[in-house]
């Protein structure tokens, strides 16, 4: 996506507040924050963490900051972080990355505005997979899970058995319990608010992950929504959040409302 951001035009009022801070020792375990130039009136801002996808074998937070700017755009502070990729590690160790950028960005979002104790997770594809793991399963962030108050899904794999793919084989074929590694095996009563945004066109990632892990969810009690884009696949769900492409689906309105109501205090 580095080559498809710089060509994005940005979102204007947000500042890149830090770049490359450090949550863990591994030179992949560092995180971009974005915030909104205008001074907050009303108290801290909520946070955003948004996790990009790449199969779990890709990616890179500097091609993620359309996506970033846009969502500080509407008025939260946006952490985007890097997290270590297969084969340097398998499951769990992805998602323990992300949890510790998380409990990161929740202990020193005060220093650009932010609200640590309010934060929504938002991820793509593998990065919807390591955003549903931390906000459904509780042994990934533990007492830090209280702060998230809401999980949104684009095109996310949530119910994937049997493995069926080289992408997913490579990262959880080690895994000794299989249905330990599936969101919808963690969905529960005491679980945040979910939105879960898909492409009806998506061949990558089937919209039934995200109609099954919905289910289950409301099965639970938990607010869950599915939300269908008629005309989007894999790849458009994300790019509908840069400027030029937000006419096709409204997907960073649909986002930026869902955080917004959970976060309200």
């Amino acid at each position: 996506m580095k080559s498809f951001n710089a060509l994005v035009p940005k979102d204007g009022g947000v500042t890149l507040a830090a770049r490359g801070a450090a949550y863990g020792g591994d030179p992949r375990q560092t995180l971009d924050i974005y915030v909104p130039s205008r001074p907050a009136t009303s108290g801290p801002r909520p946070v955003i963490v948004f996790i990009y996808g790449g199969s779990w074998q890709s990616g890179s937070k500097d091609g993620y900051g359309f996506a970033a700017r846009a969502l500080a755009a509407r008025g939260f502070v946006v952490a985007v972080p890097d997290y270590r990729l297969v084969p340097a590690v398998r499951f769990p160790g992805f998602v323990e990355d992300c949890a510790a950028a998380v409990r990161w960005v929740r202990a020193n979002a005060g220093r650009w505005g932010g609200d640590g104790g309010r934060i929504v997770l938002i991820g793509h594809s593998a990065g919807a997979y390591n955003a549903a793991m931390l906000a459904l399963d509780p042994r990934f962030l533990g007492a830090d899970r209280a702060a998230v108050r809401g999980f949104v899904g684009l095109a996310g794999p949530y119910d994937f058995l049997p493995l069926d793919g080289p992408a997913s084989r490579a990262a959880f074929g080690q895994a000794p319990d299989l249905p330990q590694t599936q969101p919808v095996t963690h969905a529960s009563a005491d679980d945040p608010p979910v939105l879960l945004l898909h492409g009806a066109k998506d061949d990558t990632v089937f919209p039934r992950n995200s109609r099954a892990l919905a289910a289950r969810l409301t099965a639970a009690g938990v607010r869950a929504e599915v939300r269908l884009y008629p005309n989007l696949g894999h790849i458009g769900i994300v790019t509908a959040l840069a400027t030029p492409f937000r006419g096709r689906a409204p997907v960073l309105a649909d986002a930026a409302r869902f955080a917004d109501e959970v976060t309200r205090r």
